[in-house]
């Protein structure tokens, strides 16, 4: 009943407003959200990502790694085959959440890496700024529980925390990656031991039997748990930490995927792309990228280089399978309280598989950091140990998709999206162009809220994103026009999209350094430049991307 409640309000009151480009325009009225037994019937949001999982590493995408659960969610909802997000783990976070660009949010880089002419500029502050309202800031001023377990990565200090930024109930990990075991040792000298929040508070410790994906699955089941009798709907931000280095995972994974990937990263870029083929999430005419100069070939690898990196790309497939089992845990329970048909469910990725072993962290080196932990090849994917898989298998994670995260080419920035609504046709597959910014617009849409004018006596920034609704309830099939521009940037890395058309540039040690043109609907690899042949279309777009920069304020790092 109540997934033909809002089936009925999207298709007689919500398209009607899917022309606006400002989904703050959607209706926030207080009336009709109620049955008769004083339960709110607006869909309770379920939101879910994966922290630097490559576009291929799911089933339904191509990959080999059992992934049932996230499977299920394509077969049940819709999948986007061109989805972007940002490079890196914070700026699409704070795009995520506030439906603006990273530049205006507050994370036009990292924290960790800001340069010294980018500190203290607008929109560098290193956490989401008060320029934005956060989507659990509006979710919960517009009646919603709101609950958070794992990575925050938008604040380290007071003032800047979940639970500062609408989250009721949180369990988060501050800093951008730590070991998922209950030691809370940092993967860089700067957060170890690495900083974790409870509701607001910081923690001393962590139970001894905690693990990443189960624990921050269990949080959000008790959260749920908590207050599901009260007749209010909930926003739920599971965001996993896995795979995100250290690769490290518990039993039966561990030991799942061995001999797995005996073959090395570049067969299994190249079976990836074969079966994103079969799987039809790219043009069966799609182009295999060359390898990436800065990884050596398979071939010339010493025994032992080999047997540690299949060990890391083996125990990175269990840390998915891992993730998956515990989402699938928390869609169960919802089942098994009656809400899963009243629950919005959207899966992504950050940005893609990273490219970096632990050594070439910052700091890591100068300070013999690695020094205090156990990286032989028995202990990978162990408590103690601290391992980064490198750019040969990130690549393989990239399947037909050239490099990887910290790049703007596609394999650094398209990433999976699913998403399964009430009243939403599921199995079907999107292949139109959307952006991290959009996911925002879409969930107030969905929840009947408007993004506010201001928040707490301050103005904020009206979103930059769009409502995906019409995409999802198959009326529009695009969101953004063939003639639009939309781009990002990062480290100096650029991208800007009009169309099927993208121009990038990638600054050493990835790329040249130098503007290059795709048309990445037919070569999502960018394997063919056309740079030369059609000059015009690469002016017109770099154009477009300095407008871009001057609208939301990039400083270049130095």
């Amino acid at each position: 009943m109540v997934a033909k409640n809002l089936l009925y309000w999207l298709v007689g009151f919500g398209f009607l407003l899917l022309g606006c480009t400002r989904p703050e325009e959607a209706p926030r009225d207080p009336v009709d959200t109620e049955v008769s037994d004083g339960t709110d019937e607006r869909p309770n949001i379920l939101l879910v990502i994966a922290d630097d999982m490559g576009w291929t590493d799911l089933g339904s995408f191509g990959s080999e790694i059992d992934t049932p659960n996230l499977d299920d969610l394509a077969r049940q909802g819709v999948k986007f085959t061109d989805f972007h997000v940002s490079v890196s783990c914070s700026p699409t976070r704070s795009m995520l959440l506030s439906g603006n660009d990273n530049h205006v949010a507050g994370l036009g880089n990292m924290g960790e890496l800001l340069t010294e002419n980018q500190r203290g500029q607008p929109g560098y502050e290193g956490y989401l700024n008060d320029r934005v309202a956060s989507l659990a800031e509006v979710l919960l001023g517009g009646g919603y529980h709101t609950y958070m377990a794992g990575k925050w990565h938008l604040g380290h200090e007071p003032g800047t925390l979940p639970s500062d930024r609408g989250f009721e109930r949180s369990l988060s990990l501050v800093a951008g990656g730590a070991s998922h075991w209950a030691d809370m040792s940092g993967i860089v000298p700067m957060d170890d031991p690495a900083k974790y929040t409870r509701d607001g508070k910081f923690l001393d410790s962590l139970p001894a039997e905690f693990y990443s994906s189960r624990s921050y699955a269990d949080f959000v089941i008790d959260a749920i748990r908590e207050n599901r009798n009260d007749g209010k709907p909930f926003l739920a931000y599971l965001a996993f930490t896995a795979p995100h280095d250290p690769v490290q995972v518990p039993e039966p994974w561990l030991s799942k995927y061995r001999g797995q990937y005996d073959e090395g990263y570049e067969a299994l870029k190249a079976a990836r792309w074969e079966a994103a083929k079969r799987a039809g999430v790219v043009p069966k005419s799609a182009a295999l990228p060359e390898r990436h100069p800065k990884v050596k070939p398979w071939s010339e690898l010493s025994e032992n280089e080999q047997a540690i990196e299949r060990r890391g790309m083996e125990v990175y497939a269990g840390m998915i399978e891992a993730m998956d089992y515990h989402y699938g845990r928390v869609v169960d329970y919802l089942k098994d309280i009656g809400q899963y048909d009243n629950t919005v469910i959207i899966f992504l990725s950050d940005n893609g598989a990273n490219p970096w072993y632990s050594r070439e962290y910052p700091q890591v080196r100068e300070t013999g950091f690695l020094e205090k932990f156990d990286n032989s090849l028995s202990n990978i994917g162990n408590p103690r140990s601290n391992y980064a898989y490198g750019m040969g298998f990130a690549t393989g994670s990239s399947g037909p998709l050239d490099r990887f995260k910290m790049t703007v080419s596609e394999g650094g920035i398209r990433v999976p999206l699913l998403f399964a609504a009430p009243g939403i046709k599921g199995g079907r597959q999107i292949d139109a162009f959307a952006y991290v910014t959009d996911i925002m617009p879409t969930i107030l849409t969905l929840t009947r809220l408007r993004y506010p004018a201001g928040l707490e006596g301050r103005e904020v920034t009206p979103m930059r994103g769009r409502s995906m609704v019409g995409l999802l309830e198959g009326t529009e099939e695009t969101i953004y026009s063939r003639t639009e521009f939309v781009g990002g940037e990062m480290g100096g890395g650029k991208w800007m999209r009009q169309g099927d058309f993208k121009a990038v540039l990638v600054p050493p040690p990835y790329g040249t350094g130098d503007w290059k043109l795709f048309e990445v609907s037919v070569d999502p690899g960018e394997t063919n430049d056309l740079s030369k042949s059609m000059p015009d279309k690469l002016e017109l777009l770099a154009a477009a991307w300095d407008r871009y920069a001057k609208d939301v304020g990039v400083v270049p790092p130095q």
